[in-house]
């Protein structure tokens, strides 16, 4: 018997909203939950005009009204999806994980480091679930990397080199996108460091199963009138000896979304691309480079279990999201019935976050020092 919907609520991303829109449609792919309410701008008048364009009946003027509202109903949101400039994250979080409502977020945590903090309390004395959309650990193939260095394939870790690059803020920062990013006060610690250099370090965390033990920081601000970040190389040294490179960047020209992962192991090493996500690259040491392909020859069970459709077939950016929001609702659906959430969850967490704010903590403390060596 198909168990029924996580009535859902969503807290930012109107109509006219990017991440709103992604969202929305991760959380419908799999039919896990029906969005029922929302507070979709800071301005009351776009907020119902948002809502009624999107087809969702309740509409509030603002997430701290719709906690206490939607906490009041029997009928009121299991779960609130938090797609809010980063400033917002860490109050909207916390109006409605005081009511038990279980919070997905968007990425960073927060905008700072004392957010952070107070987040995680707050999360731990609701005992409510937070999940982080990391969407990157979504892909398939990303999961089939993970298993491959988990059981040895590669042989010890010796290297972890990710990028992410993008181009869109190579000119002058036009738009509500663009604007809300360079403003200290909406994005936060961090530039780029904070929009896409916490997906870089997420993913190479998740993959490689190694924790961080120290790194130094080059920051460099090159768009004009801009006091945050839009270009980071940071050097990584992990526990066990391993060492990295990141690099992420919002002014490289001729790089649209390009988020690329490479591991290097004694016994082999992988290779993937955001922009060619069925695809993993995986060369065993003194043999030719095989090419490993979502829901093809070679997947391993991680790999299947997060495709959703035969191989050959391209799943994307959607469906990875959608992965989150599935296994997300799977927990809620245990919660729910009084059972134990099944095994093998690998949902982003708030422990993922936190995680990520010490990242962007320890380079800008790095950066301070002229590049110093520093504990995250």
């Amino acid at each position: 018997m198909a168990e029924a919907p996580i009535r859902l609520g969503m807290v930012g991303g109107g109509s006219e909203a990017f991440i709103g829109n992604v969202h929305r449609i991760a959380s419908r792919i799999d039919g896990h939950y029906a969005l029922v309410a929302g507070a979709l701008s800071s301005t009351p008048e776009r907020a119902h005009a948002s809502a009624e364009a999107i087809g969702i009946p309740r509409s509030y003027g603002g997430f701290e009204e719709m906690a206490e509202a939607e906490a009041a109903r029997e009928d009121g949101i299991e779960a609130v999806s938090i797609c809010t400039p980063n400033h917002v994250h860490a109050a909207a979080a916390m109006a409605f994980l005081s009511h038990g409502i279980h919070v997905i977020c968007d990425k960073p945590l927060t905008a700072t480091m004392a957010d952070a903090e107070a987040l995680a309390a707050a999360a731990e004395a609701s005992g409510a679930l937070f999940v982080l959309t990391h969407n990157y650990t979504g892909y398939p193939m990303i999961r089939q990397a993970r298993q491959m260095v988990a059981e040895g394939a590669l042989g010890k870790v010796r290297l972890v080199n990710v990028e992410y690059a993008q181009d869109w803020m190579t000119g002058p920062a036009e738009g509500k996108q663009a604007a809300w990013r360079i403003d200290p006060e909406k994005a936060g610690m961090g530039g780029a460091l904070g929009d896409i250099g916490t997906h870089a370090y997420n993913l190479a965390c998740f993959v490689s199963g190694l924790t961080l033990d120290s790194l130094c920081a080059d920051l460099h601000v090159f768009g004009a009138g801009r006091s945050l970040d839009d270009n980071a190389h940071v050097m990584l040294r992990w526990q066990g000896g391993a060492k990295g490179m990141l690099w992420c960047s919002q002014v490289a020209p001729g790089n649209e979304n390009a988020f690329r992962l490479r591991i290097y192991g004694d016994a082999g090493g992988l290779h993937w691309e955001q922009e060619e996500p069925n695809r993993l690259w995986f060369t065993p040491l003194g043999e030719p480079k095989r090419l490993l392909t979502r829901n093809g020859a070679g997947a391993t069970s991680a790999n299947t279990e997060a495709s959703r459709i035969p191989g050959g077939h391209p799943e994307g950016y959607l469906e990875a999201f959608a992965t989150i929001y599935a296994e997300a609702a799977r927990a809620i659906h245990a919660r729910r019935a009084g059972r134990t959430a099944p095994d093998g969850l690998l949902y982003p967490t708030l422990q993922d976050g936190l995680d990520g704010m010490r990242f962007i903590s320890a380079c800008l403390r790095s950066a301070e020092a002229d590049a110093g060596w520093v504990a995250p």
